[in-house]
């Protein structure tokens, strides 16, 4: 059984960091693609960025430059790295597999707010 936890949002201030981490089990993510996705109220669920099982990755226009993916293979967990937060990235950050991610590993999701 697949089950991704995500963790490492809270309230941060324009222009901050923030570092979410996506704890995978039941799949190994050195053969899957993993990607962060977000959905803030009132709007769909988008992609914020993808790391193929190659390495590539892929952002969305709103993030690059800002955002950065990784993967810990040996722990089996993927990482988004977020700075100069602005207050538009406040949504729920939810990781799934990419590029096709799957009804069934939607988890709980992580609060990230950016507000002074």
């Amino acid at each position: 059984q697949v089950q991704l936890v995500e963790s490492g949002g809270g309230l941060v201030q324009p222009g901050g960091s923030l570092r979410l981490a996506c704890a995978a089990s039941g799949i190994i993510l050195r053969f899957s693609g993993l990607g962060w996705y977000r959905q803030a109220p009132g709007k769909q669920r988008e992609l914020v960025a993808g790391k193929t099982r190659g390495g590539v990755s892929n952002y969305t226009d709103s993030v690059k430059g800002r955002f950065t993916i990784s993967r810990d293979n040996a722990k089996n967990t993927v990482f988004l790295q977020m700075n100069s937060l602005k207050p538009e990235d406040t949504a729920v950050y939810y990781c799934n597999v990419y590029p096709n991610p799957r009804n069934v590993y939607w988890g709980q999701g992580t609060q990230v707010t950016v507000s002074s």
